[in-house]
């Protein structure tokens, strides 16, 4: 019998956040995890602080996070970068942000690639948009909260811009191309409720099939990873 896999996953969670967030989905993760024959190490982190901090400060923080220019602020990301390497050991990385969290979980994973690591993907759920290097896009996907006619409707997600002029083959001026720094991955996922609640798993948060919001989240997260072979 071969070595066990192993994997390092990171859920980095945005403002205003209760401890509490990320239990169910820990529990689901490793379990996800465990059925692909990968043994996940899981951590939450909190790179804005809890609840308890000034909601004001910390939404200044994620908005040092949301530049292209790594030079500016960066304060979550370079919390998260600290944070990360009490514990990394050179695994495969995951991390997994939520709203603010996600630019945190970007900048940081950056961080941690100019250090060496090589081996990361980065998940941004409910997240501000943020402009993502295009070396690094295929790396990184993002999930947004869509209505039933599949219009985005988490107030957060349009906060921030992907996009960049670009030069067009037909157009004697560049253009704005508003996919330009998009991540290499983006999808709806059709959750209930509003932008706190992607990771809800009892009622209301369950739709007429059965299905709770944690599931959808979760369950697209590892179709991507898989699209990825990311892990396997």
């Amino acid at each position: 019998m071969g070595p066990v896999k192993k994997i390092r996953i990171y859920l980095l969670a945005g403002v205003a956040t209760s401890p509490t967030i990320f239990t169910e989905c820990m529990a689901k993760l490793e379990q996800l995890f465990r059925s692909d024959g990968i043994e996940p190490v899981i951590e939450m982190l909190l790179p804005y602080g809890d609840a308890s901090r000034k909601l004001v400060r910390q939404v200044f923080e994620v908005g040092s996070d949301l530049p292209r220019k790594l030079g500016f602020g960066r304060i979550g990301g370079k919390q998260a970068f600290r944070d990360i390497n009490k514990t990394y050991s050179g695994e495969p990385l995951l991390l997994i942000g939520h709203s603010g969290g996600g630019a945190a979980a970007y900048q940081a994973a950056k961080m941690l690639h100019a250090e060496g690591a090589d081996d990361f993907r980065v998940v941004q759920v409910g997240s501000p948009r943020m402009p993502i290097d295009p070396d690094f896009k295929q790396r990184v996907s993002y999930f947004h909260s869509v209505d039933k006619q599949g219009r985005s409707n988490d107030p957060i997600t349009k906060i921030g811009s992907w996009g960049g002029f670009a030069a067009s083959p037909k157009l004697a001026v560049p253009y704005w191309n508003r996919m330009k720094y998009a991540p290499g991955y983006v999808e709806g996922i059709p959750t209930i409720g509003g932008h706190a609640d992607y990771f809800r798993h009892t009622e209301p948060f369950i739709d007429q099939q059965a299905v709770c919001n944690l599931d959808k989240t979760i369950g697209r997260m590892h179709s991507w990873l898989q699209q990825e072979a990311a892990y396997a």
